[in-house]
């Protein structure tokens, strides 16, 4: 392996610890973007499916059940359907 694979390796390796850190970045902008356009968001607050209004009001819709318990660092697979 070259010096420049490696260094390759080692920049991509160093960006991809960054993706979770992104992806909830991402997911903050787009629950404050949503709430600002005046519009609800659906979320797990407590255990209960909540609807938050752009106001700040919160509307429980009804408890959420998860459909699949997994415990930290299982693989889990996931089927399609078509």
């Amino acid at each position: 392996m070259g010096v420049n694979q490696m260094l390759n390796d080692e920049l991509l390796s160093r960006l991809e610890e960054k993706i979770p850190a992104m992806a909830k970045g991402a997911i903050k902008a787009a629950y404050i973007n949503t709430l600002a356009a005046g519009l609800s968001v659906m979320e797990i607050r407590n255990g209960m499916l909540v609807e938050t209004m752009a106001d700040g009001q919160h509307k429980v819709i009804r408890a959420a059940k998860p459909k699949h318990k997994v415990a930290s660092g299982r693989i889990i697979k996931v089927r399609h359907l078509s």
